[in-house]
């Protein structure tokens, strides 16, 4: 279904969305190992996630960029903004996403922004309706730009020409 974006022909920026200390308590003591969620994008419409495990951060963090590089989708865009709304879900987190005239920005909190932002969405309106977990607000997001249509895609499933659609 989704068609494979080779991640060597795009200048992918990366961003630390979150890490977590993870403990783990065994017979000797603590082992402690962390968790890194890193958001990847060029800023043209491609844009990936990927979370890491390691015993240290900077492990952890080239592991999730690895894995986000693996993760790429593209972004249909119009404009500066999105086609249209759409609420992305993933477990507990939901998150509507809005287009927005052009020069309004992002607003959208912490997760949400580090993902529209390296995808090249410059106005949307974004709004978290579940989980504020940082995972589930990017996989939500994710989710919600997976399932977002361009009019060429939506004239295409209809049969009609794209200014069928316009009319």
């Amino acid at each position: 279904m989704a068609k494979f974006i080779d991640p060597e022909k795009l200048d992918l920026e990366d961003n630390v969305v979150s890490i977590n200390r993870i403990t783990k308590v065994v017979k000797g003591g603590r082992r402690l190992r962390f968790a890194a969620l890193v958001v990847v994008g060029d800023h043209k419409g491609h844009v990936g996630f990927g979370t890491g495990k390691a015993q240290e951060v900077p492990e952890a963090i080239r592991k999730a960029v690895e894995a986000a590089n693996k993760n790429l989708i593209e972004v249909p865009i119009v404009g500066t903004t999105i086609p249209h709304e759409i609420i992305g879900t993933y477990d507990g987190g939901r998150i509507l996403l809005k287009p927005a005239e052009e020069g309004s920005g992002v607003a959208a909190g912490g997760a949400v922004r580090a993902v529209m932002e390296l995808a090249g969405v410059d106005d949307v309106t974004s709004k978290r309706l579940g989980s504020d977990t940082p995972i589930n607000a990017v996989r939500a997001t994710f989710e919600g730009l997976k399932n977002l249509k361009s009019a060429a895609e939506v004239a295409e499933l209809r049969g009609v020409s794209v200014q069928h659609l316009a009319e």
